[in-house]
């Protein structure tokens, strides 16, 4: 079997395993229609105090939680995808038989979470955003271009997304247990990539900082492009090379990490 036709039925076989969990997609469903509409009056509440706060009018801040809501998982924001299984196979040593495997490990991965991010989009993320285009007013694109360049911004933060969790997954090389790291990185996602307020309200130095981190490659800059308030294409090479970057430097540290796998006898 060909490489390509390899990781196409990695990418399958990640999207068969999820659509399995029916049960849970509908309790995600569920909660991530109820979080939007809790976040959405929040939200109503804050920008009839201020409006116009961020540069966004009020139809897009609802437009944005219901953006967020359907990307939560896809992207990963919160964990729950493939670094569990992968941390869990470093501490118990079952990598030592992945690494001997004809496939590169984190292609490898990568794959299996595409085949995780594309189910959680069709089968998580599409109800609560239609709930939401239906129930309240949000600013959509009006042409096929508009959607098609927010899809393009969606895999790009998909590939910010992973290649950030690949690190926080290979961190277990050298702490043995991944918990902590986990859940900082929990957190920073979820107040970095903008899940809880679009970083745009940020004011000052801060604003101008979280900005500029790889999580606001991951939901804010999609967020925007389908908004109309960033240029698709710089936005692109914003979450390109923050995508590359970090991919890079997950294969420095795959490297490290079986060199020290070989070094103790792995």
């Amino acid at each position: 079997m060909g490489s390509g036709r390899l990781y196409a039925a990695v990418v399958a076989g990640g999207f068969r395993r999820y659509a399995t969990y029916r049960a849970a997609t509908v309790a995600g469903v569920f909660t991530n229609t109820v979080f939007g509409l809790i976040l959405v009056h929040t939200y109503l509440a804050l920008w009839d105090e201020r409006p116009h706060l961020g540069g966004y009018d009020q139809a897009q801040a609802v437009t944005y939680v219901w953006v967020g809501q359907a990307l939560f998982k896809t992207l990963g924001i919160g964990g729950g995808g493939f670094e569990t299984d992968l941390m869990e196979r470093i501490r118990t040593g079952d990598i030592a038989t992945d690494l001997c495997r004809p496939a590169d490990p984190q292609l490898w991965w990568m794959a299996t979470d595409g085949g995780r991010a594309l189910f959680e989009l069709l089968g998580r993320g599409v109800v609560p955003f239609a709930f939401g285009a239906v129930v309240f007013e949000l600013a959509l694109p009006g042409e096929a271009a508009g959607w098609a360049a927010f899809l393009v911004a969606v895999v790009l933060a998909w590939a910010v997304g992973f290649a950030v969790r690949y690190l926080v997954a290979l961190s277990v090389f050298w702490l043995l247990d991944g918990t902590g790291m986990v859940q900082m990185a929990w957190l920073v996602g979820w107040f970095c990539s903008g899940m809880l307020l679009p970083l745009n309200v940020f004011p000052g130095a801060f604003g101008e900082v979280v900005r500029v981190l790889p999580w606001s490659a991951i939901l804010q800059a999609p967020a925007d492009v389908l908004l109309g308030e960033a240029d698709p294409l710089s936005t692109y090479a914003f979450q390109a090379g923050w995508a590359v970057a970090l991919l890079a430097a997950g294969r420095l540290l795959q490297s490290a990490a079986t060199r020290r796998v070989v070094v103790q006898g792995g």
